[in-house]
């Protein structure tokens, strides 16, 4: 294993970042309708999770306004505050929320994430969806007054397909900036991103792609086919039809892979389906998995620390094909 982690340039932009951070979405405190997707998170263990990550060499940290309406960015700031973390240290980003609003909000509500997320400056804001009230346009206008004003150091959209992830692109151009990063889910389980023409474009312009839910929601460990008695405690996740007994089967192969080669390189699957996901695209895709343990906090920096050989990412590849559609 290696210990020091080499950073990596995020977009065009000077934001050096580990090739993995840390989602924060389940730091959200049950605090709005999206934060009851997860159990409210005594602080101290929310301190304990920024810890493992930091000690791990993690250097970044993604949350959102919608995740308990500030409560995950305000229980990040105090996590990194309690740890003696000072601005400038870290890289944060977080997220708009555009449903039911226009790009006026965006200037609007800025105060709000500043505050949540004192004294940490916002380096990375991004548009969390596509599907607000104003055009990606007006919505990167809107960015770029915020970074001309010093409110955020750089734009990035979430969850944008090839074309309005370019017109985003193009407006910022125009403004004298770059989009510097799309989030999108990518995983093992879940390629469509290499066949829809998303990853491709971000390659043409220099975009990183940020992947969330990069272990298909714990489903590429195998630990939900070896014992499907654990499906009973997941939640919504079991309404998903890669859940069911016959998308556990179409997924099986991927996962038997994914545990031979933690075998063989003396890891974890999660491990390994981060390391490939990391490393496989060069340094155009970086993951932010989650942890609500200190232990998979642990876990997920330890991906950073070894690297698959080019034939066993390549099997990877092929074994997962399927999942491109």
């Amino acid at each position: 294993m290696e210990d020091q982690v080499k950073l990596r340039t995020l977009g065009k932009s000077d934001l050096m970042i580990t090739p993995i951070g840390l989602g924060c979405w389940q730091f959200s405190k049950q605090g709005n309708l999206a934060g009851k997707f997860w159990p409210t998170l005594e602080d101290s263990l929310i301190t304990g999770v920024v810890r493992a990550s930091l000690e791990g060499g993690i250097n970044w940290f993604d949350t959102a306004e919608i995740y308990g309406q500030g409560a995950s960015e305000k229980a990040l700031a105090k996590a990194l505050s309690a740890l003696g973390k000072k601005p400038g240290e870290v890289i944060i980003a977080t997220k708009w929320w555009p449903m039911f609003r226009t790009a006026a909000n965006i200037a609007k509500t800025i105060g709000d994430r500043i505050t949540c997320l004192d004294p940490f400056p916002i380096d990375l804001y991004q548009v969390h969806q596509p599907w607000g009230f104003s055009s990606e346009v007006s919505e990167m206008k809107a960015f770029a007054e915020l970074a001309r004003s010093k409110k955020i150091r750089y734009a990035g959209v979430s969850n944008f397909s090839a074309a309005k992830m370019r017109s985003a692109w193009k407006t910022l151009q125009n403004e004298g900036m770059n989009l510097v990063s799309n989030q999108v889910q990518y995983s093992l389980l879940n390629r469509k991103i290499e066949s829809d023409g998303t990853l491709e474009t971000a390659r043409e312009l220099g975009i990183t792609i940020i992947a969330f839910s990069p272990l298909a929601q714990g489903l590429v460990t195998g630990k939900f086919h070896d014992n499907p008695g654990l499906l009973k405690n997941i939640g919504f996740r079991k309404y998903s039809s890669r859940f069911k007994p016959a998308g556990l089967e179409k997924s099986r192969p991927v996962t038997e892979l994914v545990k031979q080669l933690a075998v063989k390189y003396q890891v974890t699957p999660s491990q390994v389906a981060l390391n490939w996901l990391i490393n496989f695209h060069g340094e155009t895709v970086v993951a932010i998995p989650g942890a609500t343990r200190v232990s998979h906090a642990a876990e997920n920096t330890g991906a950073m620390k070894f690297r698959l050989s080019a034939d066993d990412m390549t099997k990877l590849d092929e074994v997962s094909r399927d999942f491109k559609v």
